[in-house]
């Protein structure tokens, strides 16, 4: 029977919380494109006017995950959810393993400065990826100066300072310059080589529990390794070595593969510690 292993204090909470994964399978390429993901799966909020619900007094996670998505692209649906809720210029998602999202974030890793310019006039507060796409060369290098290598930190999905600059376009120019000048704010994730047989060996279904969404699926797209719970957005898979991987912008969470002999028996997931084993149907 596929069980779970318990962490010391987060096994209930955590396991449900990975109902949401980022990023579509596109590898490497994934950095670079920072496209945005598909529509929200979640219970819809109640109806405005209506009795609030159970996450009330905090708004409720489809209009937070909504404002996090639409952020990315819609600049009507932003302008439409800032006027139901103010304080959503401030909101935050994750994706799942830890890889938050900022509104702001969204529209900064894009390059959709309309969005990024309203939300920063609505309240959310900037960030040097921000300006970095806003091409504010004067903000980026004080914060660089205030806290020497921060151009190495990456941003949403693991996205990179200099991409952000890149997104800027002609505005950016001289933060994408002022970046190169200073190295290390382009760095690709590490991700060590695997063999076909082993990549294929690994794909499949992985159950750790009863209810029907209790189970990963990891598939193999353009020769990179996703994974996803059942029913949320695939994550791309970087190989650390050894069959242990980080998904994109969760680099301080492991999935860890088990081998059987030939075969591939289970995953387990650390955060460190382990939080879930699920076991391989194959």
């Amino acid at each position: 029977m596929p069980h779970a292993v318990h962490s010391r204090r987060r096994f209930i909470r955590i396991v449900p919380a990975f109902g949401a994964f980022l990023l579509p399978a596109a590898g490497r390429a994934a950095q670079e494109q920072g496209g945005a993901p598909p529509a929200p799966a979640w219970p819809a909020p109640p109806a405005r006017g209506g009795p609030p619900d159970d996450s009330f007094p905090s708004h409720h996670p489809a209009i937070v995950k909504e404002m996090v998505l639409v952020s990315h692209v819609n600049l009507a649906r932003v302008r439409e959810l800032l006027q139901q809720h103010p304080e959503l210029a401030k909101a935050s998602w994750d994706w799942g393993f830890g890889d938050w999202e900022t509104a702001l974030g969204a529209a900064s890793h894009i390059g959709n400065r309309p969005v990024a310019e309203l939300l920063i006039e609505r309240g959310a507060p900037p960030t040097h990826f921000s300006a970095a796409m806003l091409g504010q060369l004067d903000v980026v290098q004080a914060f660089v100066a205030a806290t020497p290598g921060l151009q190495r930190m990456r941003g949403p999905h693991g996205l990179t300072l200099m991409l952000h600059a890149r997104k800027g376009g002609a505005a950016a120019a001289r933060v994408v310059e002022y970046l190169d000048s200073l190295g290390g704010a382009d760095q690709p994730y590490r991700d060590e080589p695997l063999t076909d047989a082993d990549r294929a060996a690994l794909t499949g279904r992985y159950a750790f529990g009863d209810r029907p969404r209790d189970h990963f699926v990891v598939a193999a797209q353009n020769g990179q390794l996703t994974i996803a719970r059942a029913g949320a957005i695939e994550r791309t898979l970087f190989h650390q070595g050894q069959l242990s991987f980080h998904a994109a912008g969760g680099p301080g969470t492991t999935i860890r593969f088990e081998r059987d002999g030939e075969r591939i028996a289970a995953l387990t997931v650390h955060d460190p510690d382990p939080v879930v084993r699920a076991r391989h149907n194959n």
